[in-house]
């Protein structure tokens, strides 16, 4: 990915940040999401222990138990 940026510098010559163009941000925030949503499935695999309830008997427990 390419990216077409404009760093922005004080008067001492120091980058103090960066503009970039809107579809190019927007495609940054999708990757980010992106690794997040992958890191979360990573951590969720680790955690599982193979037991599995239908959707029927999870929303059946769950009425039950919110009285």
């Amino acid at each position: 990915m390419t990216l077409n940026r404009q760093i922005l510098k004080d008067n001492q010559g120091n980058e103090i940040g960066v503009f970039l163009p809107m579809d190019e941000y927007q495609k940054i925030i999708e990757l980010l999401e992106e690794v997040e949503d992958i890191k979360l499935y990573d951590e969720a695999k680790k955690e599982d222990n193979g037991e599995r309830i239908s959707l029927d008997d999870y929303i059946n427990k769950r009425e039950s138990s919110n009285g």
